[in-house]
């Protein structure tokens, strides 16, 4: 992994913790074919409920829901979360799920090169489910997952980016063991892991 975390537009700047930079690209022969490719891309990217099943289920489970905690089937929309089941020992204090909150989700920060993109920015958030304030997630409040899509004019390319991961010690004893071991993988690079093989097959289509 790259010793500096890549200045992005829209991607939240990096200030403590670990980091990751994931991508994945499809080059094409003719900006056509990159059009017609990314509006399929565009739509997968959208139905975060289908997003394991694109994956062939080599990725963790994805649900949207809204930010009352009922499960939807429409588009993503800010303030919308999304519950996570991740492969391995679950969140102790939410059922075995992680939850984020999409902060953000924007089209307006062109990168070099790009035609047209499409960013989802995400933070951990609270189990809407329980009454408590503790974060249901192995990072902290102050880290970010960044989802984008983005084509230019003869390639698609998914990314993901991770910014201020730090392990989330505001949870119960069991869940400060759990998020300090994740956290510690995360620095060596396993999620980085991870996130290649989801990028990887958002576009095997």
């Amino acid at each position: 992994m790259s010793s500096k975390p890549k200045l992005i537009p829209g991607i939240p700047e990096q200030k403590k913790g670990s980091f990751h930079d994931t991508e994945s690209r499809k080059i094409f022969d003719d900006e056509e074919s990159a059009l017609q490719e990314y509006q399929i891309l565009k739509k997968r990217f959208l139905s975060i409920n289908h997003w394991q099943e694109y994956c062939k289920k080599k990725s963790a489970e994805f649900k949207l829901f809204d930010s009352k905690g009922n499960h939807i089937t429409r588009h993503p929309q800010e303030n919308d979360l999304i519950r996570i089941n991740i492969p391995g020992p679950g969140n102790p204090e939410s059922k075995g799920y992680e939850w984020v909150k999409i902060v953000q989700i924007s089209d307006q920060f062109l990168n070099e090169g790009e035609i047209e993109n499409l960013i989802i920015n995400c933070i951990p958030t609270t189990d809407p489910n329980q009454k408590n304030d503790h974060i249901a997630h192995f990072y902290s409040k102050d880290s970010s997952s960044t989802f984008k899509i983005s084509r230019g004019s003869k390639y698609i390319k998914m990314a993901i980016y991770g910014r201020n991961e730090t392990p989330n010690m505001n949870t119960n004893l069991a869940g400060k063991i759990r998020n300090l071991m994740i956290g510690f993988g995360g620095m060596f690079g396993m999620s980085k892991t991870q996130w290649k093989v989801f990028a990887d097959e958002i576009l095997k289509f």
